[in-house]
């Protein structure tokens, strides 16, 4: 039996893989969920009553006696300090978005899963969007000329403001057209957030709308133009959730360290460029040995 805990359950993302868990009791049969966490003890007591799983004292409380880890927080500045002890442990993590919002948190952390030897996985769930898959297997890299790509966003929450949403649509930018742009500019007008992420061949723009949960991407080729709705549901979490569960059982991660936080050091330059009104360039990232 591979022991689990989640920490920060007042996010859905927890109430969504329990429930799958609990749909599925077979293929889930050798995970035990041992305990959840959140500092909203009012949403931990909640996921403890529907679910019938044990509430943590701390976050620490099963250093030493898990399996794996859930990191889920609502706010993704709460997510490296969540992780922290137990990576001495070498334990699979699942972080959702953001991985971190500081881009020194986000190298910190993956220079200790790899020292510890730590299996992650996780970000956003839109990767797992099947139009995503379909168009990133129709592309021939040196075709594109461009692209759009659309997400919901949540400017105005205690969750980290402008990163507490954003990386569902930098993740899909990501998995059509590289996950290094190297420079980004952006906007905000009433209800959205336009980015120009720019790359050495071409641009993309990105929109984020407040108040929508449209998701959509377009590819320009040389020869036409893809576009696809994006379905982000449950087949999403499920994807999500089964990766995480084949690292428990043994198996080989499937991003690189620098790969996983790319997203992060993305984020961190729209942040930069909403806040001087410039073109930002992304920050390189450089995971050094811990």
């Amino acid at each position: 039996m591979k022991r689990i805990v989640m920490l920060g359950c007042e996010n859905s993302h927890v109430n969504t893989f329990l429930s799958i868990m609990k749909q599925d009791p077979d293929k889930y049969s050798d995970v035990e969920v041992v305990g959840v966490f959140s500092e909203d003890a009012a949403a931990m007591q909640a996921v403890c009553r529907e679910f019938g799983v044990p509430a943590m004292q701390s976050v620490d409380q099963f250093v030493g006696q898990v399996d794996g880890v859930v990191i889920t927080a609502r706010h993704g500045g709460k997510h490296y300090p969540y992780a922290k002890p137990y990576l001495a442990s070498g334990v699979p993590m699942f972080i959702d978005k953001p991985i971190t919002v500081d881009e020194q948190q986000a190298l910190a952390l993956v220079c200790e899963c790899r020292a510890a030897g730590v299996r992650v996985t996780g970000g956003s769930c839109c990767k797992y969007a099947p139009e995503i898959a379909e168009l990133r297997a129709s592309l021939n890299a040196q075709d594109i000329r461009g692209g759009f790509v659309r997400a919901p966003i949540n400017m105005d929450n205690p969750y980290g403001g402008f990163f507490f949403y954003s990386q569902h649509l930098v993740q899909m930018l990501g998995e059509l057209f590289g996950l290094y742009p190297r420079a980004v500019q952006a906007y905000r007008s009433q209800g959205t957030v336009n980015v120009v992420f720019r790359y050495d061949a071409y641009d993309v723009i990105g929109l984020y709308t407040e108040q929508s949960n449209h998701y959509f991407v377009s590819v320009a080729t040389l020869g036409q133009t893809l576009a696809r709705d994006a379905s982000i549901g449950t087949e999403c979490f499920v994807r999500e959730l089964d990766e995480f569960c084949e690292l428990l059982r043994g198996g080989a991660q499937k991003v690189d360290y620098k790969d996983f936080i790319a997203p992060v050091f993305v984020l961190n330059a729209i942040a930069r460029s909403l806040a001087s009104g410039r073109e930002e360039p992304v920050h390189d990232v450089e995971v050094q040995d811990a």
